[in-house]
């Protein structure tokens, strides 16, 4: 089955979210609240598929937009960066509030659906893995964490291009597939900055103590892998989590978009994160 709500967050912009879910009969199934990340969105390449994958297994499973991400989140399914002045204002802070959000309403409505709000499981892909770790260490409400080939620190600006930052009030980046030149205003860099302590990925982990998996290609080139052993290595639950690298794949483990169809890694992906769900 599948759903389409959006919610307003505390600054009156759009959360656009999808359920997918399977009739479970006698039993609540376990939920996971899933993070896109950088340049993302929930209706990305092969998350669409994957999450359905997931629903059909048994999970029941929340994807959002967070809602300055640059789609026009006032449609169902956007797959277009349409809001690029959304895109421009969107900060770290702001991508945690909104998830929170998500948390909050799933928590108030979890009478209306046959999820377990006690069994929450967060996961995320690339920056959406940060977030969903800076979260998981400061929301008990969070059971479970999965991160695919994510970061591990949001302070990636070198020292010249913090300089042109400041100096011009925003960097462009280039979106390689549409083309388009996406600008960050230098509230992102300040709201680093000034949010210094909330988010800061390395000294979060170690507040994380719940069962964690990460899942990394090898030839991830836009996050290294290397990024993967410094979570697995920072977290406080390292007992409990594991710690995966998949040999010659990389940071969306063969998926492109427009989906072409899924691949054996991917397939290996939404196998292991079932897994662990269950």
């Amino acid at each position: 089955m599948y759903r389409n709500i959006k919610i307003k967050n505390k600054d009156g912009n759009t959360i656009n979210m999808d359920f997918r879910y399977s009739k479970m009969p006698d039993k609540k199934m376990p939920l996971l609240i899933f993070c896109h990340g950088f340049k993302g969105f929930k209706d990305w390449g092969c998350f669409p598929y994957m999450f359905d994958k997931f629903a059909s297994r048994g999970v029941f499973t929340v994807s959002f937009n967070f809602s300055l991400n640059g789609t026009d989140n006032e449609k169902d399914n956007p797959v277009d960066f349409e809001r690029l002045d959304n895109f421009a204002i969107n900060t770290f802070s702001k991508e945690l509030d909104d998830l929170e959000c998500v948390i909050d309403y799933l928590e108030k409505h979890k009478d209306n659906y046959d999820y377990d709000f006690d069994n929450l499981m967060l996961a995320g892909h690339s920056r959406g893995g940060g977030i969903a770790i800076l979260k998981a260490a400061e929301d008990i409400r969070i059971k479970k964490l999965v991160v695919l080939a994510s970061v591990s620190d949001f302070y990636r600006y070198g020292e010249e291009t913090k300089r042109i930052w400041r100096e011009r009030g925003f960097i462009e980046v280039l979106n390689t597939r549409t083309k388009q030149k996406m600008r960050m205003n230098i509230t992102l860099l300040e709201d680093l900055e000034e949010n210094a302590e909330r988010l800061n990925i390395k000294r979060a982990l170690g507040r994380v103590d719940i069962p964690t998996l990460i899942i990394h290609g090898s030839e991830d080139l836009a996050v290294d892998p290397s990024e993967a052993h410094d979570i697995y290595n920072g977290l406080k639950s390292k007992d409990t989590s594991v710690l995966k690298i998949l040999e010659n794949t990389g940071h969306t483990f063969g998926a492109v978009h427009p989906f072409a169809g899924t691949t054996e890694h991917l397939e290996r992906v939404i196998e292991d994160v079932i897994s662990f769900s269950m």
